[in-house]
């Protein structure tokens, strides 16, 4: 029996793939969980169609993400700490004081999204890495000022 897997498996291949199965295994396992489709006529032509929807509606997210990335990596940001004797910071600058202040310049970003290896603990001028979609990656200017 030939099945079009619809989702990855680990042992027959990909998305998309037509693979030769056991009919009892595409039957009573791949089938009924949606792992696959009974590869017909029809069935191939209608997922060959949903494939062409799905690569289109892909790209589409792709450019919208990076032209995100783009605007996002023209911003500045400005954080003021408190410092103490020898221009030691009290605290520390995080992700998610890196979210608000984006969010006060207008976009909104998860803060797991923002790559920090850890929090920023001096003063000075970083560039913050942002994950904008799986792919695709942004930078941001971050000063880090005394108040």
């Amino acid at each position: 029996m030939k099945i079009i897997l619809t989702k990855d498996h680990d042992t027959l291949g990909e998305a998309g793939d037509i693979v030769k199965v056991k009919d009892g295994y595409g039957r009573n396992y791949l089938i009924p969980r949606s792992l696959g489709l009974a590869a017909t006529k029809s069935n191939t032509k209608i997922y060959e169609e949903s494939k062409k929807q799905k690569s289109a509606q892909k790209n589409r997210e792709q450019e919208q993400a990076e032209t995100l990335a783009t605007e996002i990596s023209k911003v500045s940001l400005t954080a003021t700490v408190q410092v103490g004797e020898d221009d030691k910071v009290f605290g520390a600058i995080t992700s998610q004081d890196i979210a608000s202040l984006l969010s006060e310049k207008g976009f909104t970003v998860d803060k797991r999204d923002i790559i920090l290896e850890e929090p920023i603990k001096a003063l000075g001028i970083y560039n913050v890495p942002i994950k904008v979609e799986k792919d695709v990656q942004a930078e941001v200017k971050l000063w880090v000022i005394k108040e």
